[in-house]
């Protein structure tokens, strides 16, 4: 099961279905459903960005958990990439000027699950897909 790591609160916004698009300077093929991971790294400031840009758009601060209470290191939802737009096809206030953005869909957050992140989208171990297949079929059902 392959994931992507996103910095915190951005992860959590794509898990709840609030950001429909994750902005990358790469490209890839990969299309399909993948785990959300929350990096373990978060600065206050990138938090204050976070925060402001929900503001902005139009979400609103209040939909954002305190920055303590921010899981980090995990996997914190599941999305799909159904997309991938190029910087001059922007549509979606998410998606940064002069980055490729990643269209997500079908977002739902998922129970914090340890797991340490890597670069580009990744295969989780066995026992991270294992929990997180057992949670998406209770998703489903």
């Amino acid at each position: 099961m392959k994931a992507l790591s996103i910095r915190q609160g951005w992860a959590w916004l794509c898990a709840q279905g609030q950001k429909d698009i994750e902005n990358r300077t790469w490209n890839t093929k990969f299309r399909g459903q993948f785990l959300i991971h929350a990096s373990a790294s978060m600065t206050r400031a990138g938090y204050d960005e976070c925060f402001s840009s929900a503001m902005t758009i139009g979400i609103g601060g209040r939909y954002l958990p305190r920055f303590e209470d921010m899981e980090r290191g995990g996997i914190v939802g599941v999305a799909t990439l159904v997309a991938v737009v190029p910087p001059e096809q922007r549509t979606s206030p998410w998606h940064v000027p002069g980055l490729i953005g990643f269209q997500l869909a079908d977002a739902s957050p998922l129970p914090f699950i340890p797991c340490k992140g890597a670069l580009q989208f990744f295969t989780v171990p066995d026992d991270v897909a294992a929990t997180a297949g057992s949670l998406l079929s209770r998703i489903a059902a």
